[in-house]
């Protein structure tokens, strides 16, 4: 292999080398913009995160403009077109990379902002509560009443939903009175069917009296044997 064809590969393992880094330092840099209490100033973790994403920027912009140094210097067309094709990748990645970190930056920043605007809200309010109790307590007797009347709204509608299923009941009791009217009827109409089942209503019960007696039985043996 030639010396060009040996610098052009270690500037490009570089060059992906320097790309991956910068991946990994943008997940750690957009942490920033989702932190629950963001400071009002950039933190140092921050400055120093966003200072090492502009030195690989600035490193990989300078790999790039040795490789197209040694591709002006090919001498092979064919090698000289695949090559081309790389560089045009590290390019397009590098710009993508710069567009990203001005992304992230703008996130950040308007993360930064509205935490600013709510502190300052909040600040203003305390002031206005500080320097009229009144007002303040006025506030806290609406926000009171507020809670009671949610507690209020709450229980109403557990008791619709208490109606509502009672309501329910009731039309399930009435639907089966209805059917065993119906079915008293019908068992009326037929002959000896009144009777077959009072046989079978007669037959269960006296079962259960056996199981029943069966079962004081064996508990009462228990009892005597243990």
């Amino acid at each position: 292999m030639s010396s060009t064809g040996t610098g052009w590969a270690q500037l490009r393992q570089q060059a992906r080398s320097l790309e991956t880094q910068t991946e990994t330092l943008f997940h750690t840099f957009s942490q920033f913009a989702s932190v629950p209490n963001i400071p009002a100033k950039p933190s140092e973790d921050e400055r120093t995160t966003e200072s090492k994403l502009q030195d690989l920027l600035e490193k990989r912009e300078t790999l790039i403009a040795q490789l197209s140094r040694l591709l002006d210097s090919e001498a092979t067309l064919t090698a000289s077109a695949l090559k081309q094709n790389n560089l045009s990748r590290h390019k397009e990645i590098l710009q993508e990379h710069r567009r990203e970190l001005t992304r992230l930056k703008s996130q950040i920043q308007d993360a930064r902002n509205r935490a600013n605007l709510l502190s300052n809200v909040r600040s203003d309010i305390d002031a206005y509560h500080s320097s009229n109790p009144e007002a303040a307590e006025a506030d806290y007797m609406l926000g009171e009443r507020s809670r009671i009347d949610n507690s209020h709204n709450m229980a109403d509608s557990v008791l619709s939903q208490a109606y509502a299923v009672n309501d329910q009941f009731g039309i399930q009791r009435e639907t089966l009175l209805s059917i065993n009217r119906r079915i008293t009827g019908a068992a009326a109409q037929v002959p000896g069917l009144n009777s077959l089942i009072g046989r079978i209503s007669a037959k269960k019960r006296r079962d259960g009296i056996i199981m029943g007696s069966f079962i004081a039985f064996c508990f009462l043996a228990f009892l005597y044997f243990s």
